[in-house]
């Protein structure tokens, strides 16, 4: 098959990097797959993929979020207008994308396409809203990565959505020290004990202030710690909610840099070194797709502190993760010291290796070519 996949970032976010994965997957089983990235400032992407990439210069755009959103679908449009290249199956991976397929397809440029709905916003824009509904109903077919998402799209919109999987690649993300460890640590200041890691940035999805508060109480008890918080790039401007976490920090008094190392977006090649940099992982996230950094953090061989929430508990036990309300601090600081003990720590990650066999990139792009099969088939 000839497939385009597209993502709205070069940087690695949750569907970005299933973007990357799965194109690298498919292109392993035979396809010719080409991945269209909106590049937002200049730099490319930093992770080689053996298919075909075309990235997409993105302008600046308004600071309001509306007409940020309405330029990048309208430069995936513009973009794809100008291809000469055709392709069986055209797959978006986000909202930006999909509302720039359903143009094309409305203007019969395309036959039809897929989009994955990794999860469901609650948008407060109007706009934004109707959207995301547009990039969820026009779709000739729907995937979803976890069963909580597949039941709010059959219960909210009437869409059977097809389940596929994510997957890690065990090959990037493993226990197995290179000596590049000391050296990313001595780069970010990362000289505490225990170290504590999360990857994803401040926003409130994140629950980045309630995982502070959690570390104030760990540091009671682990004066030496440090929390590292990884990533950030995301489209959307969560000032208010970052100037509150700032403001938290100072009142709880830590000391960026110290206490707290914010290394903003790790590069493709640094990231799979800082897992093996950390002690435990802290996850306690209000709202995910799925959760790609925890199944990296498992690979690695860390002991993951998560939400006791859907899409984790589809696949994680409570022996396999220490599980614990993302809405209670103490819970969640309960739940980082826990993951000290050296006996939980041990069978928590000796338990989470049952997981990876079930979760592969090989296997994710299979079951996304029967769902392109089956869409092939229906156009007949």
């Amino acid at each position: 098959m000839r497939i385009a996949l597209l993502t709205y970032s070069t940087k690695p976010r949750g569907s970005v990097v299933h973007t990357w994965e799965l194109a690298t997957a498919l292109h392993e089983l035979g396809h010719i797959i080409c991945v269209y990235a909106l590049d937002k400032d200049g730099s490319g992407c930093d992770r080689p993929v053996p298919c075909s990439l075309r990235l997409i210069a993105a302008q600046p755009a308004p600071a309001d979020v509306d007409g940020l959103i309405r330029q990048r679908i309208q430069e995936f449009v513009d973009f794809l207008q100008a291809e000469t290249a055709s392709y069986d199956i055209y797959h978006a991976q986000d909202c930006i994308g999909a509302n720039a397929l359903a143009q094309l397809k409305g203007a019969g440029a395309i036959p039809h396409f897929v989009r994955t709905v990794h999860h469901v916003e609650d948008y407060q824009s109007p706009y934004l809203q109707a959207c995301q509904d547009m990039s969820i109903r026009r779709p000739d077919r729907c995937l979803c990565v976890s069963d909580r998402w597949q039941q709010v799209l059959k219960t909210e919109y009437d869409i059977v959505a097809s389940r596929v999987v994510n997957g890690v690649n065990q090959t990037r993300f493993s226990p197995q020290y290179t000596g590049n460890e000391t050296l990313l640590k001595a780069v970010y200041g990362m000289t505490g004990h225990p170290i504590y890691l999360t990857v994803g940035g401040i926003e409130p999805r994140k629950n980045s202030i309630r995982l502070l508060e959690a570390f104030a109480q760990v540091l009671t008890q682990q004066p030496n710690a440090q929390l590292v918080i990884a990533g950030g790039a995301t489209l959307f401007d969560y000032r208010p909610y970052r100037e509150a976490f700032f403001q938290t920090a100072k009142a709880l008094g830590m000391k960026i840099g110290e206490s707290l190392i914010l290394p903003g977006v790790v590069t493709n090649q640094d990231l799979p070194v800082l897992y093996r940099c950390a002690d435990v992982f802290c996850f306690p996230s209000v709202k995910e797709g799925w959760g790609l950094v925890v199944l990296e953090a498992i690979a690695a061989h860390l002991p993951v502190v998560t939400a006791n929430e859907s899409p984790f508990t589809e696949f994680l036990r409570p022996d396999q993760a220490i599980l614990v309300s993302p809405n209670s601090m103490e819970e969640i600081a309960e739940g980082m010291l826990a993951a000290l003990r050296p006996e939980r720590s041990q069978m928590l990650i000796q338990k989470s290796q049952e997981i990876l066999p079930h979760y592969t990139w090989m296997r994710s792009a299979r079951m996304h070519i029967q769902v392109y099969q089956s869409l092939l088939d229906s156009a007949v």
